[in-house]
């Protein structure tokens, strides 16, 4: 990357160890899909498929990012931001914006973005390039604030300048990302803790399905709003609804008559997702993988038949995968609507996974999958020398 900007960058090649290089991991949620925006419990890990942006900074206010990927070149004035572009910088000129907002002191650059992440996979590439331009606009590192706080601030951008309603989940995961680890949020509290993998014998595995999807394209505000509409809809019998969170398993039943089927539907799958959550924890902490293997299958059948946001591909890696032995639990993850899915695998059946996905995958589907066996690594920062 250095050589790359030096070679594309007067000022770099002027003074080489003025290059600083950030990096930002993208996420993969074990538990807990579409449960954030509901306030609820997720449990993502940050993963080491990352963007990392190689930079020198500048006494100017222009920031200007070539994507290595594509030799593509945008640029924007932090005085003059401007509307969104329905492009990558998008993700990057919000970041300034909504760090400005929040008195973050920044800099111009120029810049060169390397990314290791497929995008529009459901593995948060977009929450990796705003933590990645987070610390590489700020004056101070990670805006000389708490990662949990730089989280929310590249959340605002891409729900009020991007354009997105998601939740905290993917920023969060991709700035408090623990080596080795998941981390548990509470999306209401916005407690969070470290959860233990048993990586020493599994590998996190992620297939994506060779389907990409858009959330601003996609039916994801949709299913945010079916959601908030029905906490609304229960919240005028019940004050101490504040959302779906506060809906109870023993409330489902006078659910439906309130709020119709769809939205029950969607009321079901995030009040028993969220059980699965601190089912899955509790399974993890024993050792049980049977019960891990089973939750997750009751998580990928709810997303499927009650949030409805399973696409056949989904379906088909977790069939192919549920088949080969040593693969102790398979899910989507992410929004859904194409993507990827999660495994949790024995080491030794990684490439019999592998295998059995190449043979029956494109046969089933015309498409060519890709597998990722993952580590889960800590949050964005800067790139050590």
């Amino acid at each position: 990357m250095r050589a790359a900007l030096v070679a594309s960058e007067p000022r770099a090649a002027a003074d080489p160890g003025a290059i600083r290089i950030v990096r930002a991991p993208g996420r993969v949620n074990l538990i807990g899909e579409h449960t954030d925006y509901n306030l609820g419990l997720v449990l993502p890990a940050a993963i080491d498929l990352e963007i990392r942006i190689a930079f020198v900074p500048t006494d100017d206010r222009r920031v200007e990012l070539v994507s290595s990927a594509t030799g593509d070149r945008a640029r924007f004035d932090l005085d003059a931001i401007g509307p969104r572009r329905r492009a990558w910088i998008d993700y990057v000129a919000g970041t300034a914006w909504a760090l400005a907002e929040a008195g973050i002191a920044l800099h111009g650059l120029r810049g060169i973005l390397v990314s290791s992440l497929p995008t529009a996979s459901g593995l948060s590439s977009s929450a990796a390039l705003e933590l990645a331009a987070a610390w590489a606009l700020a004056d101070s590192p990670g805006g000389n604030i708490p990662p949990l706080s730089l989280a929310r601030i590249c959340q605002r951008a891409e729900n009020a300048y991007v354009g997105v309603n998601c939740g905290l989940m993917d920023q969060f995961a991709s700035a408090c990302g623990v080596t080795g680890d998941a981390v548990l949020l509470d999306c209401r509290s916005l407690e969070f803790r470290p959860v233990a993998l048993p990586l020493a014998t599994h590998s996190l595995v992620v297939i994506h399905t060779g389907s990409t999807r858009s959330l601003t394209t996609s039916q994801y505000n949709l299913r945010r709003a079916q959601c908030e509409a029905a906490a609304a809809a229960l919240a005028a019998g019940n004050p101490a609804i504040e959302s779906l969170r506060d809906v109870t398993p023993a409330m489902l039943p006078k659910v439906r008559a309130l709020v119709g089927d769809a939205a029950f539907r969607r009321c079901r799958h995030v009040v028993s997702e969220n059980a699965r959550v601190v089912e899955t924890i509790d399974a993890l902490a024993a050792g049980d993988l049977d019960a891990v293997g089973r939750l997750w299958a009751a998580s990928h059948a709810s997303l499927r038949d009650d949030f409805e946001v399973v696409s056949p591909e989904l379906d088909a890696l977790v069939e192919i995968a549920t088949t080969v032995p040593g693969v102790a639990a398979a899910r989507m993850t992410g929004a859904g609507f194409g993507g990827c899915t999660i495994n949790l695998v024995a080491r030794d059946a990684v490439d019999a996974l592998r295998d059995a996905v190449a043979a029956e995958y494109p046969t089933r589907t015309g498409l060519v999958p890709r597998v990722y066996a993952v580590d889960a690594v800590s949050g964005a920062g800067f790139l050590a020398d």
